[in-house]
């Protein structure tokens, strides 16, 4: 990770769980961390927190279904710090809303952070690297193993559609990068079950089921998580990473 010291990483999603772990760990490698998320507070918190560290944390507070305020956050980065090295797509969330019987807005929402925000973080951040001369930036995207296998879980058949969407973009993205001959690396970070705060998002009226998802066998943490996305950072820059998929030895 030294090569990365004193370099800009954004995470998005930054709030708590995974976003908050992975930051914690940039910021003590030296890196200047933008972080986004709703929860302001929450933000200024974790920059709070790191003072001292080698790097820097950046709070921004950002609805990543808002176009308008992605460009705002990038302009703001750019202002700040120059742009963006390193852009660690992470926000994500789910609710409870079977294809046969969740509500279109619940799948737009989905959609809008999941896929969309995805993308347009991409586009920019490459945009970014290309306006300075980077060509050994890098893309993490904190997919699922959801995005791999189609459970029978109608509770998250939805979300399992737009994490197969972050498998085929990621793909996507290195083609179009390869094709403009470029060594800016894409990468898909696929962990399993997690525990986190998501889960008890999703299910806000069912807290003994979030309870006996994390708790009935040991579940991996944020940090497990975090872990794999600085192993793909890590690597040299002509080793590329494609894809790392995270479970715990107890998952079914």
């Amino acid at each position: 990770m030294e090569r990365w010291a004193g370099r800009v990483a954004l995470v998005t999603g930054a709030s708590a769980g995974i976003g908050a772990a992975l930051t914690r760990k940039l910021v003590k490698d030296g890196m200047k961390v933008a972080v986004c998320a709703r929860r302001l507070d929450r933000l200024e918190a974790l920059r709070d927190e790191l003072k001292g560290e080698p790097g820097a944390v950046l709070p921004i507070q950002c609805d990543l279904r808002k176009e308008d305020e992605i460009l705002a956050m990038f302009e703001k980065i750019k202002v700040t710090w120059g742009g963006v090295d390193v852009c660690v797509n992470n926000a994500g969330m789910n609710r409870n809303a079977p294809l046969l019987s969740g509500s279109t807005d619940d799948w737009r929402h989905i959609i809008d952070v999941n896929v969309l925000a995805l993308c347009i973080c991409t586009r920019e951040a490459v945009k970014s690297m290309q306006e300075r001369g980077v060509d050994d930036g890098h893309i993490i995207n904190i997919n699922s193993t959801l995005g791999h296998k189609v459970g029978n879980f109608p509770a998250f058949h939805f979300l399992m559609g737009s994490k197969f969407s972050v498998t085929a973009l990621t793909q996507g993205t290195r083609n179009e990068l390869k094709g403009l001959k470029s060594h800016i690396r894409a990468s898909s970070i696929s962990p399993g079950i997690v525990k986190t705060e998501a889960l008890a998002l999703s299910f806000p009226d069912q807290p003994e089921l979030v309870k006996h998802i994390h708790y009935s066998t040991k579940r991996m943490e944020a940090d497990d998580v975090a872990d794999a996305v600085i192993y793909a950072l890590s690597a040299p820059p002509h080793v590329q990473v494609e894809e790392v998929t995270v479970a715990g030895t107890e998952d079914e």
